[in-house]
C-alpha cells in the first residue's frame, strides 16, 4: 500500500516547521527517515523533485519518512540562519520521530544543501544509524565531522552535476572512513534531470546497502 501523506508542524528551535510524513500506518515500523530539501536561497523546499524521489524511495521500502521545510521557508517560521541554524531543525526533526514512534534507529537524508545539513548532523546524532547524501556540496566544504565518523554513509551523484562537479568528490570522498558507498548516476546533472528513475533506484539500492552495513 502507498504510504500516507500527511500534512503537520514539527516544533523547531526557531518556530514551527512546515512538514509532510509519508507513512502508511498498517506496515511494522522498524527504523525512521527525514529528507532535508536543497538550498533555501534558491528555491530549495521540502516539495523539490529530488528532495521529493528520496523520500518516496525510503517510503516504499517501509519507512515513515519525515520531510520539512527548513526555517523561513514557506510556513516555517524562523529565518535563513546560513547552514548553521538548520542544523538545529534537523535535530527538532529527528527529535519529532522518536516522541512520535519511539526511539528507533534513523537514517538521515538530504540533497544538496540539505546534504551538506545531513552530513554535519548526522555523526553526531544519537538516533541516526546511516545517512544519504546525495549531490553533496564538497566543493564548497570538507566536513570534517565525517572523518572520524564510524557510520555507514552513502552518496548518490550526478556525473555530469554542474553545481556539484565530480571531480570535487573523486577527491574528498577517499578521506571518508568505511563504510561508505558512492553511486554514479551517468550523464545525471544536479537536478537529476530526466533521471529521477535512476536517482529514486539509486535511493534504494542506497538504503539496503544502508541497513545491511548499520543494522
Amino acid at each position: 500500500m502507498p504510504a500516507r501523506l500527511s500534512p503537520l508542524f514539527v516544533p523547531g528551535p526557531a518556530g514551527k516547521l512546515e512538514a509532510v510524513l509519508h507513512h502508511d500506518p498498517g506496515t511494522p515500523v522498524e527504523r525512521v527517515a527525514v529528507v532535508c530539501h536543497p538550498h533555501p536561497l534558491y528555491g530549495g523546499t521540502m516539495h523539490n523533485k529530488v528532495a521529493f524521489r528520496a523520500a518516496e524511495a525510503l517510503a516504499e521500502a517501509g519507512l515513515p519518512v519525515l520531510r520539512f521545510n527548513f526555517r523561513g521557508v514557506n510556513h516555517s517560521e524562523g529565518v535563513y540562519d546560513g547552514g548553521v541554524g538548520e542544523r538545529d531543525d534537523l535535530r527538532a526533526a529527528l527529535e519529532w520521530l522518536a516522541e512520535r514512534f519511539g526511539p528507533l534507529p534513523a537514517v538521515a537524508a538530504g540533497f544538496s544543501f540539505g546534504a551538506a545539513v545531513t552530513l554535519d548532523v548526522a555523526p553526531g546524532a544519537p538516533s541516526v544509524r546511516a545517512m544519504i547524501a546525495i549531490a553533496p556540496p564538497v566543493k564548497a566544504r570538507d566536513f570534517p565531522e565525517l572523518l572520524e565518523c564510524p557510520k555507514p554513509k552513502a552518496v548518490v551523484q550526478g556525473t555530469a552535476d554542474e553545481l556539484c562537479p565530480h571531480p570535487f568528490l573523486d577527491e574528498a570522498f577517499p578521506a571518508w572512513p568505511e563504510p561508505k558507498l558512492r553511486l554514479d548516476v551517468p550523464g545525471a546533472t544536479h537536478f537529476f534531470d530526466r533521471r529521477l528513475g535512476e536517482l529514486t533506484a539509486a535511493g534504494r539500492q542506497a538504503l539496503d546497502w544502508s541497513i545491511i552495513h548499520a543494522w
